[in-house]
């Protein structure tokens, strides 16, 4: 005979609780500087069970993420400072302001950039796929408490990364369109 409905989730449940941690403010402890802004890994991306990693993210003043894409979606919410993103409006490419409160989804593929033209640091928590957290963590370098300007070697070694995960960098001349120089 086997047990009542509600006494199987019981049994259940008790089983999921010595896998499954409900914790607060967690962090791996692992922080990566990736080509000027850095990246805090919240959750891990091979944790059991989650289909999301989340991450927190500083950008520098004056830091520019270029043009790019990828299959992964990113959900930012900006906790502090104010950020300019790049999207694609009706009318072609279009600069728009998040601030401190601010909620910004990027759906899969959607060729997006980021800069931070004001004098305080951006921070953000990212909500995003597991897969992208392994990118940063791959291409990541140790943080320092000196910018590391990307050498020559670190750029082909980005490329080539972004090249195995299917993820687009927009050229010198695509991002020089948009208003990013490199």
């Amino acid at each position: 005979m086997f047990p009542a409905r509600s006494q199987r989730r019981q049994i259940n449940l008790k089983e999921e609780k010595k896998h499954l941690n409900t914790e607060l403010n967690p962090t791996t402890g692992i922080r990566v500087d990736v080509l000027g802004p850095t990246i805090e890994v919240l959750t891990s991306p091979d944790a059991e069970g989650s289909d999301f990693c989340t991450l927190k993210g500083l950008i520098p003043p004056g830091v520019v993420i270029p043009l790019h894409s990828h299959a992964d979606t990113e959900d930012f919410f900006v906790v502090s400072g104010e950020v300019q993103g790049l999207r694609q409006g009706s009318e072609g490419y279009e600069w728009f302001t998040g601030k401190a409160g601010d909620y910004v989804h990027i759906p899969g593929n959607a060729p997006h950039a980021w800069r931070n033209v004001s004098d305080e640091p951006v921070a953000a928590l990212i909500i995003t796929t597991p897969k992208m957290a392994r990118f940063f963590l791959e291409i990541g370098r140790p943080v320092t408490n000196s910018p590391q300007p990307p050498t020559p070697d670190v750029i082909a070694t980005f490329l080539a990364v972004s090249d195995k995960y299917g993820y687009w960098n927009a050229t010198p001349e695509e991002n020089a369109a948009v208003g990013i120089p490199l």
